[in-house]
């Protein structure tokens, strides 16, 4: 397939493919003129590589993975990520939970609110501190 091809079905810029060659995470098979051409197991590359980015994955880690016999997985890797993604997923839902209070609640101020403070708490802005009243 030429960079082309390979550009329509990943989805992905040609300028993204080039670049990923030039990092090493994908080979080209051959050229023809100035269009690069590759092997049909580039797209499953492609998507393996934009699955790593998407839970955080640097380059260099994805990579790593890549071998010449094949794919080997840093399974410890993948658990440290899967737990950073747990701890994101309860932020996120206690913010979403928050924000759903925040829109029902007749507090007037929501900073004089309990449960509001409780979501803020659990949201990552343990810093927060209600002013004491004297």
């Amino acid at each position: 397939m030429d960079i082309g091809e390979v550009s329509k079905i990943s989805k992905l810029p040609v300028s993204t493919i080039r670049f990923y060659e030039e990092k090493g995470l994908i080979r080209s098979v051959g050229r023809k003129g100035l269009r690069r051409y590759f092997a049909k197991d580039v797209i499953e590359k492609l998507a393996l590589i934009a699955l790593g980015r998407n839970v955080g994955l640097s380059l260099d880690d994805i990579g790593a993975m890549f071998t010449a016999d094949g794919l080997v997985v840093d399974r410890g890797c993948l658990l440290d990520k899967a737990e950073i993604l747990d701890k994101k997923i309860a932020e996120m839902s206690a913010m979403r939970d928050g924000l759903r209070h925040a829109a029902a609640c007749s507090a007037i101020n929501h900073l004089e609110c309990p449960k509001f403070l409780r979501y803020l708490n659990i949201a990552g802005h343990s810093g927060y501190r209600p002013k004491s009243k004297l």
